[in-house]
């Protein structure tokens, strides 16, 4: 079981950027997708979730209206469209996937998203 984000990197305030998960080893078209963040000394939350196949996303309050959350099942990929970033957007990002009815899930390694002028 693979999950590799990518597109993380350094971004100017305002800025947009697209971070990409493709995954492998597993049913994707069974599990929620979902994209979760971790700022230095902050626990990991919960960024934006697409359920299984794909028609209700939930985002967190801070990020509603900017980001957005797509997938892919014929590529098995889960896509986190980010705009207008502000610096506290600052953080690792981690791609997720949940089983629609086991308690089954598996993590990326993320990728760092800086947003600074």
């Amino acid at each position: 079981v693979q999950l590799v984000e990518s597109g993380g990197g350094l971004v100017q305030p305002g800025g947009s950027l697209t971070l990409s998960c493709a995954a492998s080893g597993f049913t994707f078209s069974g599990y929620d997708m979902s994209w979760y963040r971790q700022a230095p000394g902050k626990e990991r939350e919960l960024v934006a979730t697409l359920t299984s196949p794909g028609v209700m996303a939930n985002y967190a309050d801070s990020t509603k209206g900017r980001f957005t959350i797509s997938r892919d099942d014929a590529r098995n990929t889960v896509d986190l469209q980010m705009k207008s970033l502000k610096p506290e957007d600052t953080a690792v990002y981690y791609c997720n996937a949940r089983h629609t009815i086991w308690n089954v899930e598996f993590w990326g390694q993320g990728t760092q998203v800086t947003v600074s002028s």
